[in-house]
């Protein structure tokens, strides 16, 4: 059992949030709905929250009313190994919601999500701060980030 469980408030879509996200991760699945009774604050039978894991975090998603909303604040990061799995994040996270720089998007129903390559990092990170510049200047220049693009900026003299 995990210590910590996201705990994710949407208006009424947290079934098909939870069906897209664990869509998307390997070793996920739906591990239970709960549905709200007669006096509840939502319709009878309709469903309350949902408990999901995404490769093995286990996120409970409430379906809450209108009341929040998601911000920038929170966010979820993917790490992604290929550009290929950037690019499947990417497109199937942001359909119906919007790209913002840097790696960064909203999905369809507000959550923000970074989309980061896991060589990023070292390119940011190594001994040449020159190199490290030209890479950070190439990505605010990006939305989806381009793992050649980032090497080829890390490359120049």
């Amino acid at each position: 059992m995990n210590k910590i469980t996201p705990f994710l408030w949407f208006d009424n879509q947290a079934e098909e949030a939870a069906k897209l996200y664990t869509s998307l991760f390997r070793n996920s699945r739906i591990v239970k709905i709960s549905r709200y009774g007669e006096g509840g604050p939502g319709p009878a039978g309709s469903v309350m929250t949902v408990q999901f894991e995404l490769d093995g975090q286990l996120f409970t998603a409430l379906n809450g009313g209108p009341h929040f909303h998601f911000t920038e604040a929170i966010s979820f990061t993917i790490d992604c190994k290929t550009q290929e799995e950037v690019d499947k994040f990417w497109y199937a996270l942001s359909e119906g919601g919007s790209e913002s720089q840097c790696g960064w998007l909203k999905d369809k129903f507000g959550l923000s999500w970074q989309v980061i390559p896991e060589a990023l990092g070292r390119l940011l990170s190594g001994p040449d701060p020159k190199k490290s510049r030209q890479v950070m200047q190439a990505m605010l220049k990006m939305k989806k980030l381009d793992i050649a693009a980032l090497e080829a900026a890390h490359a120049q003299e």
